[in-house]
């Protein structure tokens, strides 16, 4: 089973780049003709939230238009720059199959892997949030999946992970997550964004990975000293390959212009 995962795409609105100087929209194109071209095709795509930039119903429909052009299925989660409204309005009963509580919480069934896509946007603020309304559906969510492979994507880390600006975001109800993710081991990974940047932490007795930048990718500074900036840089995104072995392998992938391939010199 092959799952390609993009985040973070901050689309704006028609016409106009992400914070004026940011082509994400045309960095989104390039991820997807990417994506399409591959020649193990992902049996779904995974958009770990901050679809849009400024919560806009144009940002979104500008973005599914792009979207639209995946071979796979595409599913998401919000992020701190969407309002799971305007979600609804655009990709309810596609990539966001179904609603929770108010919440974009929902399963994906019928694959090798178990997908959870959990809900981590407290409304108006930048930090996650797991409320216990979030945590009963959750636990039961997961005991009805048995021991089956399991993974949880949703748009924040619930650790610190070097960024100043979203370690300064916090992730409310992060140790109550932790408590239960802990008791599932069947948890192969918890797929997260919104740092704009690809770490992999051990938390809870599964592996936290963050996918890399649509293309503005934060400084990477590692202490409080600095606020966060961002570099223009080419896309990137994750394919996460379950294997025959039960090991789910990470690659991460650049959409840039390389010289080759090359066929290696035999002696």
């Amino acid at each position: 089973m092959l799952i390609a995962h993009i985040s973070d795409t901050h689309i704006a609105a028609p016409g106009l780049k992400t914070n004026g100087i940011a082509p994400m929209a045309e960095n989104l194109e390039r991820c997807v003709d990417a994506i399409n071209a591959l020649t193990m095709q992902p049996d779904l795509v995974l958009l770990s939230g901050d679809v849009t930039n400024e919560f806009t119903h144009d940002e979104a429909q500008r973005a599914a238009g792009i979207l639209a052009a995946l071979n796979s299925p595409l599913y998401l989660v919000p992020g701190n720059h969407d309002d799971r409204d305007v979600l609804w309005d655009v990709f309810g009963g596609g990539a966001v199959p179904s609603r929770t509580d108010g919440f974009i919480n929902y399963v994906i069934n019928g694959l090798d892997l178990r997908i959870i896509a959990l809900d981590t946007v407290a409304q108006g603020h930048s930090g996650g949030a797991f409320c216990n309304t979030r945590a009963v559906w959750l636990r039961e969510t997961l005991a009805d999946g048995g021991d089956q492979p399991t993974v949880i994507f949703m748009h924040h880390p619930p650790l610190k992970c070097g960024v100043p600006e979203t370690d300064q975001d916090g992730f409310d109800g992060a140790d109550e997550l932790g408590a239960v993710v802990a008791e599932y081991p069947n948890i192969q990974r918890i797929l997260c964004g919104h740092i704009h940047l690809l770490t992999h932490a051990r938390w809870n007795g599964t592996i936290v990975t963050t996918a890399p930048s649509m293309g503005m990718q934060l400084t990477l500074d590692l202490t409080q000293a600095h606020p966060s900036k961002f570099y223009l840089t080419d896309p990137g995104y994750l394919l996460h390959n379950w294997t025959p072995e039960k090991a789910l392998i990470t690659h991460a992938v650049t959409v840039q212009e390389m010289d080759g391939p090359y066929e290696f010199c035999q002696h």
